[in-house]
């Protein structure tokens, strides 16, 4: 089996990906996939994009201490994405970690869990931004959604757009796929695992017409002029062209894998003679 490449990596000056890989077992194998965080440098401060899953908080934190302490700005923001536990589950470690940081997004009952940290939280809209030296952080549109709360992130400085739950797939690691950007995993069938992620992870997207959200994906990217994309599931996309249409691609074939599934099920049970 391949070994597993090591974050933190830069993507792009001053964009690193952080993070660790989780198993997950699917129709016989299994797949690694990413609960991403990503830390984005200025000159002024440093920011934080989503928390990973609680377990990989002690390598987040190696990490990203491997990060601040080459003289970078320190870090003073934390962005997420929405409430669902591999994007904000380690939100009490990174406190702890870090208490006077400044919390970001749509912060609707994160005062619940941590009343003690409401003076920190501060709610964003869609085109606000945070300065960090050199470079802004812009709270974007989500046009996936995984929960009502769900927001995107731009950072101006590399273009760098970070989905959160857009451009979600699973990876190989007997392939040798982790800690590769998605140009780089070359036997990665990109249309087939953002299907089956799209089926286990957004199954709302079976029953919606996504040439709409397709749609809507291509334009964000344009009218952005991104050139980086770092979803939370997922390995970083760097050439849009390439990656962006089998991405898509995989996004439209979810429903028809689904569906053609369960009536080739439903028709095996119905040719098994009764007992």
């Amino acid at each position: 089996m391949a070994a597993k490449n090591t974050l933190p990596r830069e993507l792009a000056p001053g964009v690193f990906w952080l993070g660790d890989c989780l198993e997950q077992p699917f129709r016989g194998k299994v797949y690694h996939s990413y609960n991403s965080a990503f830390l984005i440098v200025g000159t002024e401060a440093s920011m934080l994009i989503e928390t990973a899953h609680p377990k990989d908080f002690p390598v987040l934190e190696q990490q990203m201490d491997k990060v601040l302490s080459n003289g970078t700005a320190p870090l003073k923001h934390l962005f997420i994405t929405h409430q669902e536990t591999p994007h904000s589950g380690g939100l009490g470690r990174v406190l702890r970690r870090y208490p006077d940081l400044t919390i970001h997004g749509d912060i609707s009952d994160y005062h619940l869990a941590f009343p003690e940290y409401v003076h920190l939280l501060q709610p964003m809209e869609v085109g606000d931004a945070i300065d960090l030296g050199g470079r802004q952080f812009v709270a974007t549109e989500p046009v996936i959604r995984d929960l009502r709360t769900s927001m995107w992130g731009f950072d101006t400085g590399q273009r760098v757009l970070f989905p959160g739950d857009g451009f979600a797939y699973s990876h190989y690691h007997w392939d040798g796929h982790c800690g590769q950007v998605a140009e780089e995993a070359e036997s990665l069938d990109l249309v087939d695992v953002s299907a089956v992620f799209a089926e286990r992870a957004l199954y709302w997207t079976m029953f919606a017409d996504m040439e709409i959200y397709v749609d809507k994906l291509q334009q964000l990217l344009v009218d952005m002029d991104v050139a980086v994309i770092a979803p939370t599931h997922g390995l970083p996309i760097l050439n849009l062209e390439v990656t962006v249409p089998k991405a898509m691609e995989g996004l439209l074939a979810g429903k028809d894998l689904v569906f053609s599934e369960q009536a080739t099920a439903e028709m095996m049970r119905a040719e098994v003679p009764p007992h």
